[in-house]
């Protein structure tokens, strides 16, 4: 057998190279076929969506749902780091890649967008902690809210009068390039974006692909149980920085952060579309700084995220790691390069391919 990674077998990427399991390529492949090893035993994922009191609850979502085809179905096509077509008519200029896009390679139809988040569990800020209080780092780049608001945006797109009229109170901010004209309309955006959310829950889809992969404590040694996967939606996802807003903006801060920008993005990019049908996605997000490097939106620690996504899967996620040579096969280990956290943990981890 040649290197492969399971379930992947139609894809943009040859796993019979090496430098296909180099640098940040293995962070999105691996979830991929991590996904198509759940299907495959019949598990679902563990889905996070928002409610009508704007929280995030807890469901269970079909792996093949979120790839549009049966994971094992000959015309799915797994495309990485790709543009994700639908999205196309809602912005000036080119689409920022997307993690993967799946595809119906029969007809050429793009099926999914899907934004992939790889944590590992514990993170820094819980490795102290029992197990029961572990959680993830999850760091976000200006690209993810982008395809946050390009989601909500399209699958709002018939009802636009709908968010035009709520978005209508920000028309009064005259230049939002000046963080002293904003400030004072932070909290009203967080409102607003929460009442558009809350009023169209059935709206809300997958967006975010993020698998945990479980050491023991802060060691280089995968626990027993060590894999897992959770998907966001849009929706919910949104509410991961909004909530963090909400509580700095009780600390009267007169400065903008990376979190509360990432309202401020997504607010502007609503807006602009509510108004002219389209979003200019690039500048907004490199005019709209604010003295703030644009290299990453936001990151939370895992005590941050660790409310949102406590269950018994996060404490005890459901893939052992001995299967993990079901998932990475044809001696597809052997081209890995340790360069990134997960890699040089599955090379430590004795007796994973015996």
């Amino acid at each position: 057998m040649k290197p492969s990674l399971f379930g992947i077998t139609n894809s943009n990427r040859d796993f019979t190279q090496k430098e296909t399991w180099g640098k940040n390529q293995f962070n999105s492949s691996f979830p991929a076929s991590l996904v198509c090893y759940m299907a495959s035993r019949n598990l679902k994922l563990k889905y996070l969506k928002l409610n009508g009191s704007s929280e995030v609850l807890h469901d269970y979502l079909d792996p093949n749902e979120l790839l549009g085809l049966k994971y094992d179905d000959p015309n799915l096509f797994f495309s990485f780091e790709s543009d994700y077509s639908p999205f196309q008519k809602l912005v000036v200029n080119n689409l920022p890649r997307i993690d993967l896009v799946t595809i119906n390679s029969k007809n050429g139809n793009c099926l999914k967008g899907i934004e992939i988040k790889l944590t590992a569990l514990p993170d820094n800020s819980t490795c102290r902690l029992t197990d029961d209080k572990f959680g993830c780092e999850i760091v976000v780049r200006p690209d993810t809210i982008v395809y946050m608001a390009l989601s909500i945006i399209l699958s709002l797109e018939e009802d636009r009068k709908f968010f035009k009229n709520i978005l209508k109170p920000l028309n009064k901010i005259s230049d939002w390039t000046h963080g002293a004209n904003i400030v004072p309309y932070l909290p009203l955006m967080g409102q607003l974006i929460d009442k558009i959310l809350s009023d169209r829950l059935e709206k809300q889809t997958p967006l975010i692909l993020q698998p945990i992969w479980k050491t023991n404590g802060k060691s280089q040694m995968l626990s027993d149980n060590a894999f897992d996967v959770f998907i966001w939606s849009d929706f919910a996802f949104a509410q991961l920085f909004l909530k963090v807003v909400k509580g700095e903006l009780r600390k009267d801060n007169d400065k903008i952060t990376r979190q509360t920008r990432s309202v401020v993005w997504l607010a502007k990019m609503l807006l602009d579309h509510s108004s002219d049908g389209k979003v200019n996605h690039k500048k907004v997000i490199d005019e709209l700084s604010y003295n703030t490097k644009n290299d990453k939106a936001f990151a939370v620690s895992g005590r941050v995220s660790y409310p949102f996504m406590k269950c018994k899967e996060l404490t005890m996620p459901r893939i052992k790691k001995q299967e993990v040579k079901n998932i990475i096969l044809g001696g597809g280990q052997n081209l890995l390069s340790p360069e990134r956290r997960l890699d040089s943990v599955i090379l430590g981890t004795p007796g994973l391919f015996d």
